[in-house]
């Protein structure tokens, strides 16, 4: 098997645990605290919160545990590739610290929650290694190793790691770890539950009025008034904020193999281009796959999508005797100006809305962090986390060349899509599985023929700023390149900031 026969979802989702559906919200309803988002960021707030004595309501656009959070690589380390040189660099040498320990107290929490609470999520202590393969890069990897270690961080210079291939230096970790992320999430939902905390699925929060008083959140189905709400879903989607253009959404994949032989104990992330990162994968029946991520680029901008697994696979195929391909997914994160995520007030003016952002494909002990932070200031403690992570944080100034570029990179395709794709194709020329900009009854639409034949067409305007969307091939998607909103072939909402579906068009069915 090769990606092509693989399964077309993330390991955790389809050999992941069953999970009960919860109600949707459908009526009016009080609670402390609203929590917008059921991944790691808004699982993990609502516990603290809910143990801390708050009443807390998490409500979900879709399930639990299935978004992001559902197709991470679940590394649960304070080694984010070569961070820390950059960090102190950038922001100095007590925000490198600040950071790592963050992280580190992510990484003791999760831990300590999985044995006290005897979670079975495949938890396991592994070193973990950022490595670079040319010898010209030896340099960056001693930076790097020196400001680990004056950020109190577990870092030792290796010149040798268990990979199939030769390095030239990299970065070890020890003592990190990896685990299962839904039967982690959802185990940490069942304990929020039954604490009495109200949790709500398929509930898409579409609005929120704030005052000084209270917030107020709006779903298609009901209303939650609350002291405060957190916006944990990935992306902040009010527009206010303009948080949806100072985080730059990013795709990313990812394979799992099986190979002739047991995958290298370790996980590994490459510090030199292509980026590939690396780990094992337990299943129940003691199995182990090997995972092989990496092809990140900007979301709507990756032109034949089917290359970046293709370009996975042969790699793993040139270091590793693989049998087959069994899983491929793909994953979506952000970026900040600055490499730090955005954690705290959502507009400057209001403590009641507070959001978690910006990643950067480390949300599993970036996440947890986030929300230690968030509970922190809901509470009203000193967070030397929260101060750092501080969306409004006077150090962004100095990220404005980059913000006014990356805005007018998005102004200039808001307006060249319209040029230079104008949809000259008839819908009628579609093929089964084929997605395309095409004309229909004069107007331009985005179309897409199933592999039955059945057509369907939506606006090619995405619903939140009006930028054209792009096909994108290996996920059946429409994919908006200005603020990364993707939508699926119907138009339904997959992930924002949009938060309304493309309008659908009517049109005359026929089969190629």
């Amino acid at each position: 098997m090769s990606v092509a026969t693989a399964i077309h979802e993330s390991i955790w989702i389809d050999a992941g645990p069953t999970q009960p559906e919860l109600p949707q919200l459908e009526r009016a309803t009080r609670a402390d605290v609203v929590v917008i988002g059921g991944g790691i960021v808004g699982l993990t707030t609502a516990l603290l919160l809910q143990e801390a004595g708050r009443k807390v309501m998490l409500i979900e656009a879709g399930r639990l545990a299935r978004g992001v959070s559902g197709c991470t690589t679940a590394k649960v380390s304070s080694q984010h590739g070569l961070k820390y040189a950059e960090l102190a660099s950038k922001h100095g040498a007590d925000a490198a610290r600040v950071y790592g320990q963050a992280n580190e107290a992510a990484l003791a929490w999760i831990a300590e929650r999985v044995e006290r609470h005897e979670i079975e999520c495949d938890f396991r202590r592994q070193p973990s290694y950022a490595y670079v393969a040319s010898s010209a890069q030896r340099g960056q990897v001693e930076d790097e190793v020196r400001a680990a270690v004056a950020a109190g961080l577990p870092a030792v210079l290796a010149d040798e790691t268990p990979l199939p291939y030769p390095v030239a230096a990299a970065v070890r970790f020890d003592h990190q770890a990896e685990f299962h992320p839904r039967k982690y999430l959802l185990a940490l939902a069942e304990q929020l539950v039954a604490r009495g905390a109200e949790v709500y699925e398929r509930s898409h929060a579409v609005e929120i009025d704030a005052d000084q008083d209270r917030v107020a959140v709006k779903t298609p189905g009901g209303r939650v008034e609350a002291d405060y709400a957190i916006v944990a879903s990935h992306y902040p989607f009010l527009d206010r904020s303009f948080s949806f253009a100072r985080v730059s959404p990013q795709r990313s994949y990812a394979i799992a193999c099986r190979i002739a032989a047991a995958p290298p104990p370790g996980m590994y992330i490459s510090g030199d281009s292509p980026t590939r990162s690396i780990r094992a994968i337990p299943l129940d029946d003691g199995e182990e796959l090997l995972m092989v991520g990496g092809e990140s680029h900007k979301t709507g901008t990756g032109g034949d999508t089917e290359r970046h697994y293709q370009r996975l696979e042969q790699f793993a195929r040139e270091h590793w005797d693989v049998e087959s391909v069994a899983y491929r997914w793909s994953s979506q994160d952000g970026s900040t100006l600055d490499g730090m995520p955005y954690v705290g007030r959502l507009t400057p003016r209001s403590d009641r809305v507070l959001m978690a952002t910006g990643f950067a494909k480390w949300g599993i002990t970036g996440g947890t962090a986030a929300a230690q932070a968030l509970a922190d200031l809901i509470a009203g403690r000193e967070s030397a986390a929260a101060e750092l992570f501080d969306p409004w944080r006077k150090t962004l100034r100095a990220s404005a060349v980059k913000f006014v570029e990356e805005n007018a990179q998005v102004g200039a395709r808001f307006l060249s899509d319209r040029i230079s794709k104008p949809g000259g194709r008839p819908i009628e020329s579609l093929q089964p599985g084929e997605g395309d900009i095409v004309r229909h009854d004069g107007e331009k639409v985005a179309a897409y023929r199933d592999d039955e034949g059945a057509l369907v067409a939506v606006s090619s305007r995405c619903t939140h700023l009006g930028c054209q969307v792009n096909w994108n091939s290996a996920e059946r998607s429409w994919d908006c390149p200005c603020h990364g909103s993707r939508f699926a072939p119907n138009g339904r909402v997959l992930e924002g900031p949009a938060v309304h579906a493309l309008e659908r068009k009517p049109i005359e069915q026929s089969t190629a």
